[in-house]
């Protein structure tokens, strides 16, 4: 299952004055804390060496830059282990999960667009606490867990 693709991006109302990669920016943020959180996918892991794989513990390339390079800007269901499918089916979802909410009270305030946000170790450092707190309220939830809902 594909849940993003920075291609879907660049067409519409995406801005004249930004590069087509700032179209990765938030997918490439989510894919970062899926390898630093230690849930990355066996396919994903397979393909990249373990020198590919530093360049993102060692954050030699900002997350937006290893999601195009790496995963061709694609977020698929292979990207992850198989035990977050869940909270990514319900978190991830941009039709009824908050990610793009928590995404855009975190880092997009004033910004004219989501686009705009930079694809900075900075920028991940505040939104990374964020899916870590959603995902410990996924897997612990309380009877007023609702995050998933906008």
């Amino acid at each position: 299952m594909k849940y993003d693709d920075a291609s879907w991006h660049y067409g519409g109302d995406f801005p004249d004055d930004l590069p087509d990669e700032a179209g990765a920016t938030h997918a490439g943020m989510f894919i970062a804390w899926v390898i630093l959180s230690g849930n990355v996918g066996e396919e994903l892991e397979e393909i990249l060496e373990e020198n590919e794989l530093k360049k993102i513990t060692e954050r030699e390339m900002t997350p937006g830059q290893f999601f195009l390079s790496f995963c061709d800007g694609k977020f698929t269901d292979s990207d992850v282990s198989e035990e977050i499918h869940g909270f990514i089916d319900t978190y991830f979802d941009f039709e009824n999960g908050s990610y793009l909410t928590d995404y855009e009270e975190k880092l997009g305030q004033g910004l004219p667009s989501l686009y705009y946000i930079p694809d900075t170790w900075e920028s991940y450092d505040v939104i990374s606490p964020v899916i870590d707190k959603r995902f410990k309220e996924w897997k612990n939830p309380s009877p007023s867990w609702k995050f998933w809902k906008k």
